[in-house]
């Protein structure tokens, strides 16, 4: 799932000089700017007209409707998202964005939407297709034996290697802490770019998060690629999903929070969720 040390970086900086990212009061009629990547596809992205899609694209519009709010959708590339909800700009994100403890530094969250554990990816016909450890899942937050040997292989197996990542995400932090050093990390600015290069051999292995592989490798642009060893979750990669809010606006995230409980309790994410990753990725009670 999504990005973090240049967000953070800059966001501290944005942090200090914005004047319109002052709270506000929030209640039913109130207009409120939700930014996405619009590039992270089936969270979201655009279609061949060039309207927003995507998971969260349906998502927002069932929560701001629950809420009574006056929403719009933005596209922002990533990089600057944090950075230009502190200065006012937007009000929300809704892009993927993983609850992390750095993040949460700058920014506060909402409750959780989803939760999708971070896989690597490597061409069916290569060499690491055959990849396994001796547990499907590993919790970066309590490391067991078995956990912590199953890293070890994944390291080991890729040593001397390129694993790509899209760039400020909690993957490549895992990547960076857990598994670089004979392994070579490379960054992309976006995850549609990694692909293409995983695709025509530039990098060896890719890492992202389950439910943006699972719909990929159903599709022709997926053919030839095969998810391999565990799922990661936990640690580095955060807490879950979550709409991003400024710090002073915790009353618009209590909102949003307590729109996504209902959400999560009548169905409607599941069925979101199942519709747009082919498999339940919603957050739970």
């Amino acid at each position: 799932m999504k990005k973090l040390t240049t967000l953070l970086a800059v966001a501290a900086l944005a942090t200090g000089v914005a004047t319109a990212a002052s709270a506000a009061d929030w209640g039913k009629g109130s207009s409120v700017r939700i930014a996405t990547e619009g590039a992270y596809a089936p969270w979201n992205y655009t279609d061949s007209s060039g309207n927003l899609v995507g998971f969260e694209v349906d998502l927002y519009k069932d929560l701001c409707a629950r809420l009574e709010l006056e929403c719009t959708l933005q596209q922002q590339a990533w990089e600057g998202i944090i950075p230009a909800l502190q200065a006012g700009k937007y009000d929300a994100i809704m892009a993927g964005m993983s609850i992390t403890e750095k993040r949460m530094e700058v920014i506060t969250f909402s409750r959780s939407y989803a939760a999708t554990p971070g896989v690597f990816v490597v061409k069916s016909d290569g060499p690491f297709a055959d990849l396994k450890t001796d547990v499907d899942a590993v919790t970066m937050s309590e490391l067991d034996d078995a956990e912590k040997a199953a890293i070890a292989t994944v390291k080991e197996a890729f040593a001397g290697k390129t694993i790509g990542v899209q760039i400020a995400t909690t993957h490549e932090n895992f990547l960076n802490e857990f598994i670089a050093g004979d392994v070579t990390v490379k960054t992309y600015d976006t995850q549609e770019n990694l692909d293409l290069d995983l695709q025509a051999g530039r990098v060896d292995a890719a890492l992202a998060a389950m439910s943006y592989w699972k719909p990929l490798l159903e599709k022709d642009e997926g053919k030839g690629l095969k998810i391999v060893g565990p799922g990661f979750t936990g640690g580095p990669f955060g807490n879950g999903v979550g709409a991003g809010i400024r710090k002073e606006d915790q009353a618009l995230a209590d909102m949003f929070s307590k729109a996504i409980g209902e959400a999560i309790a009548d169905g409607t994410l599941s069925k979101l969720a199942i519709e747009h990753f082919g498999f339940d990725a919603s957050a739970k009670e």
